[in-house]
């Protein structure tokens, strides 16, 4: 008990954290990691991620690009922010660009929690939408749709339509209740 009551006097800070782990005018990660940093970070969670579901390999070989979050935060109590940096990868494995990923909830919630989401953007026009926008918020625009464990194991070529399949995985830390969230991806300045 007295762990549960530990974990929620740290959340305010969580939240704090995750706040100012916002961007600077270059793009960097206001956290001290670097790009190459970030980059070997995404290649190594997208790799746990095809190693752990292998639909997750087959999308990517049909994928237009792969956005990978290594490390989102996220922490509430009541309100809830989530906050990360992450890679979009060609086909091929180059680096297209390097994005943010901020988001904010509110509802029944408690805890802190860190986890890893990868982006599968099946169609050029979703590309192109998370590129030309001024940030991308999810729920608007191209269509997403989340995988889960089950879902990953039905998924054939007539039943993947979608514009966009996301994968959150690799998930710990305790957070817990229901709660209204939404994400917002930017693209940080070269």
């Amino acid at each position: 008990m007295f762990k549960h009551v530990r974990l929620l006097a740290i959340v305010p800070f969580l939240l704090a954290a995750v706040a100012c782990s916002s961007t600077d005018t270059s793009g960097s990660a206001s956290s001290g990691s670097t790009r190459p940093e970030l980059e070997q970070k995404a290649r190594e969670a997208f790799r746990t991620l095809v190693a752990t579901t292998p639909k997750a390999a087959e999308l990517g070989t049909r994928a237009t690009a792969v956005l990978v979050f290594p490390d989102i935060l996220k922490a509430g109590f009541l309100v809830g922010a989530q906050g990360g940096n992450g890679v979009m990868f060609a086909p091929d494995g180059k680096v297209l660009g390097y994005y943010n990923v901020t988001g904010v909830s509110y509802g029944l919630q408690a805890g802190a929690q860190s986890f890893s989401e990868a982006m599968f953007l099946m169609t050029p026009a979703a590309l192109n939408y998370l590129n030309s926008s001024a940030g991308w918020s999810v729920g608007m625009g191209p269509s997403v749709v989340v995988v889960d464990a089950g879902m990953a194991k039905s998924m054939t070529t007539t039943t993947m339509q979608s514009d966009v399949y996301a994968f959150i995985y690799g998930q710990s830390g305790l957070m817990a209740g229901l709660g209204v969230q939404g994400q917002k991806i930017t693209k940080l300045s070269p």
